[in-house]
């Protein structure tokens, strides 16, 4: 009995199972061409992005990807990787050409599986643009048992909302 409990807490099938970043976007912009992008943020950037997001901006290194379909962007996505407890966690957070979330992907989750956030819980990101509801206890509903990874997503999602207002307001971006 003992060993079948512990098999089924190891077992793959147990953990849930995480997207590729490639699958995710295939099935977020089917149709697109997907260009990947390495951005680094200005000085100025990163602490205006951290302003209005209301959370850190960490790093000046930005991971995008643009989708673009009969010769128009469609959508971007951002990989925003976090500590959730004390592991990685990284989401694929996917936005609609006019800079809405459209969908968040969880790509690598190294918590327990029981701090593993819903994907019905993501989707009330679905729509949702950056304002000052946009947080837990608002906008969005909490996780009962699961605290810290609704904290981080949430800062997460709002990081990457500000992160790209600033830089579809930015002419001058640096690429890679």
């Amino acid at each position: 009995m003992v060993s079948a409990v512990l098999v089924w807490m190891v077992s793959p099938s147990a953990a849930p199972q995480a997207i590729t970043r490639e699958e995710a976007l295939g099935a977020v912009f089917p149709g697109a061409t997907i260009r990947s992008e390495q951005i680094f943020l200005t000085g100025d950037q990163q602490r205006q992005a951290s302003a209005i997001a209301g959370v850190e901006v960490p790093s000046a290194l930005v991971a995008r990807y643009v989708a673009v379909k009969d010769g128009r962007v469609v959508g971007r996505a951002y990989v925003d990787t976090h500590v959730v407890r004390t592991k990685r966690e990284s989401l694929l957070i996917s936005l609609d050409g006019s800079g809405g979330v459209k969908r968040i992907d969880v790509t690598a989750f190294l918590e327990p599986p029981e701090y593993h956030a819903p994907d019905a819980w993501l989707s009330q990101y679905r729509g949702r643009a950056l304002d000052d509801d946009l947080t837990l206890q608002r906008a969005i509903r909490p996780i009962a048992g699961a605290t810290l990874t609704a904290r981080a997503t949430n800062d997460a999602v709002r990081r990457v909302l500000a992160i790209d207002r600033v830089l579809q307001g930015s002419a001058g971006e640096t690429r890679r």
